[in-house]
């Protein structure tokens, strides 16, 4: 997504990125400005397929499991929300069942 400050690259141009980096043996940064892009970024995409290789350091999540993970949350910020909405609830209809 990004700002408006940040350009979106298809996923077939950061492909391609990557690939140039794993065949040309020059460095991430080399290849980056070659390309005219933000080494930082080509440094970024390059980590995540690596990890999605299996290649990744330890702890480092793949893509999938990213996306897992960011599932998992939205759902659970949605249960809090649920749980905190039947709270009120039901002080609402206890206070209401004294009367």
């Amino acid at each position: 997504m990004g700002n408006k400050y940040t350009k979106g690259y298809t996923e077939e141009f950061k492909r391609d990125a990557i690939a140039l980096v794993d065949s040309s043996g020059k460095t991430v940064t080399a290849v980056a400005r070659e390309l005219g892009i933000s080494s930082e970024s080509l440094r970024g995409w390059y980590r995540r397929a690596k990890a999605d290789r299996g290649e990744g350091g330890s702890g480092e999540l793949t893509s999938a499991e990213r996306e897992e993970l960011k599932r998992l949350r939205k759902e659970v910020r949605e249960q809090q929300q649920t749980i905190e909405i039947l709270k009120k609830a039901t002080a609402f209809f206890v206070k209401e069942s004294d009367r």
